[in-house]
C-alpha cells in the first residue's frame, strides 16, 4: 500500500539525514516514542490490537453459511460441509467455522471471540491499494489523508502519563498507515528482518548527539525500544517464514504480546498478515488458504499465551480490505469481492456470537450481482470497541477519530 511520509519534519529531511534514520529505523521500524509511563490508572488497563489480513480475506471460506440454501451452489470445488472427516467448526447451526481455526472455535464457545459477518468499510471499488488506504485511514475514501485512525486515537485521549504518552506500536520495517501521524509510534520489526544491530545505532547517536537533536532523539529511543524488546526476550531470531506463513504469523504474534503485554509497554498496536490474496487454487477445507487461517489461528493462541496477565482486557480486531466473489472463478479461486467478515478475540470481548444482518447469498441478494452484500460498516465495529476500551464519546470519534462519520454509530455491547 502507499506509504506516507510520516510528518513535516520527513519531508524536510536531506538525504543524507534520511539515510541514518533508515539505518536506525532498520533496527526498530521507525519509532519514535517517548519514554514509556506507568500502566493505565483505572480498574482497566486495556490492550487493543489492530490485525489487518492484506489481499482480502474470502469471508465466505473462513465462516461459511452452510446453512444459506445457496451457499454450495456458488462454492463448487471449495465448499465446506458440516459433517464428514473434514467437517467445517458449527458456531450457531447457520455458521460454521474454517476447520483451520480450532482456537478461535474454542475462544468463541467460551465466549471471548465474536465474529461480525457482511462486512466491509465504504469503500466500493476493489483496488487492494485503494482498499488498504480507505481501511486505515479510516476515511470513506482514497487518498484523502496521510495520517491513520488509530494514530489520530491516541491524539484524542487525555494527555499525560497514561496511554496517549505510551505510543502505538506498529510492526514491520515500513509503518503501516493506519498508525502513522503526529501521536508517538512505536516501530518493530521481528528479527530475521532487515535490521541495524545495537551497536552501530548507539555510535550513530553518539555521532549526531551535537550535530542534530532530533535524529539523536530518534536514535536513543530506537535504542530503547530494542532494550524493551529484550527485555521481553523478543530480539532473538526463532525461526524463519514471513508474514504470509504460520510461523511468521506465529512469531510476530509473540513479539506483539510480549511487546504490550510489558507494563512499560504500549497499549495499542497494529501488525499486518499478508497473502491473502487468493485468485486460484483456494482450496476448501486444505490448501492455500486453510494455511493461512491455520496461521492467523495459532497467532490468536500465540497473543492469549502472550498476553495472559493482560488478556481480559484485551481485544485483537481482525479486519481486510474487502471480501471476495460468493462465485468460484475458472482456476477454482475467488477473484476481489465486497463484504467480507471481521474477527473480535480477546477477554474483553463480549463473545460467543455471530453479529449480521445477513443479506442472503441468491443472484438479487449480491452485491452488483457477484459479491456478499455488505451490511456492516466496518468502522461502527471499531468505534464500538474502542468507545467501551478507552472512553471516547461518539463526538469524539465522528470528528476526529473517522471523522466524517455522525451517522454511523459506535455498535453497543461488544466489550464486557
Amino acid at each position: 500500500m502507499e506509504h506516507h511520509d510520516d510528518d513535516d519534519d520527513c519531508e524536510r529531511m536531506t538525504p543524507s539525514r534520511r539515510a541514518v534514520l533508515g539505518a536506525a529505523g532498520a533496527l526498530f521500524g521507525w519509532s519514535f516514542v517517548p519514554k514509556f509511563a506507568h500502566a493505565a490508572a483505572g480498574s482497566r488497563d486495556p490492550r487493543f490490537l489492530l490485525v489487518v489480513l492484506r489481499g482480502a480475506l474470502d469471508g465466505l471460506s473462513a465462516v461459511p453459511p452452510i446453512g444459506d440454501p445457496d451457499y454450495a451452489g456458488l462454492r463448487e470445488g471449495i465448499a465446506l460441509a458440516k459433517d464428514g472427516p473434514e467437517a467445517a467448526l458449527p458456531l450457531d447451526g447457520f455458521f460454521y467455522l474454517h476447520p483451520a481455526m480450532p482456537n478461535l472455535a474454542r475462544l468463541y464457545r467460551e465466549g471471548r471471540a465474536a465474529i461480525v459477518h457482511a462486512t466491509a468499510t465504504g469503500y466500493r471499488e476493489r483496488s487492494h491499494f485503494d482498499g488498504q488506504d480507505v481501511l486505515e485511514s479510516g476515511q470513506s475514501g482514497p487518498g484523502s489523508t496521510e495520517d491513520g485512525w488509530l494514530n489520530r486515537l491516541i491524539a484524542s485521549l487525555p494527555a499525560g502519563e497514561g496511554i496517549s504518552r505510551k505510543g502505538v506500536l506498529g510492526v514491520g520495517v515500513v509503518p503501516p498507515l493506519v498508525v502513522r501521524g503526529r501521536a508517538p509510534v512505536l516501530g518493530w520489526a521481528p528479527p530475521r528482518m532487515a535490521r541495524a544491530g545495537i551497536d552501530l545505532t548507539t555510535r550513530l547517536a553518539d555521532l549526531y548527539g551535537q550535530r542534530d537533536p532530533g535524529l539523536a532523539m530518534a536514535l536513543q529511543q530506537a535504542i530503547e525500544t530494542e532494550g524493551l524488546a529484550r527485555r521481553s526476550g523478543m530480539a532473538e531470531p526463532r525461526g524463519g517464514g514471513g508474514p504470509d506463513t504460520a510461523d511468521g504469523m506465529r512469531r510476530i504474534a509473540e513479539g506483539v504480546a510480549g511487546l504490550v503485554g510489558a507494563d512499560d509497554g504500549p497499549r495499542i498496536a497494529a501488525l499486518a498478515f499478508e497473502g491473502w490474496d487468493t485468485h486460484a487454487n483456494e482450496g476448501g477445507a486444505k490448501g492455500r488458504l486453510a494455511n493461512l487461517l491455520g496461521g492467523l489461528d495459532g497467532a490468536f493462541a500465540a497473543l492469549e499465551q502472550g498476553l495472559a496477565p493482560v488478556w481480559k482486557d484485551t481485544v485483537v480486531m481482525v479486519a481486510t480490505e474487502f471480501g471476495r466473489t460468493a462465485a468460484v472463478n475458472g482456476t477454482v479461486g475467488t477473484d476481489h469481492g465486497t463484504g467480507t467478515v471481521a474477527f473480535l478475540v480477546g477477554g474483553a470481548v463480549k463473545g460467543g456470537r455471530m453479529i449480521t444482518d445477513w443479506p442472503g447469498l441468491k443472484p438479487g441478494q449480491l452485491y452488483q450481482s457477484r459479491d456478499l452484500a455488505p451490511t456492516t460498516d466496518i468502522r461502527t465495529v471499531a468505534k464500538g470497541v474502542v468507545a467501551d476500551l478507552f472512553g471516547l464519546s461518539g463526538p469524539v470519534l465522528a470528528e476526529k477519530v473517522f471523522p466524517g462519520t455522525g451517522e454511523l454509530r459506535p455498535m453497543q455491547g461488544l466489550v464486557v
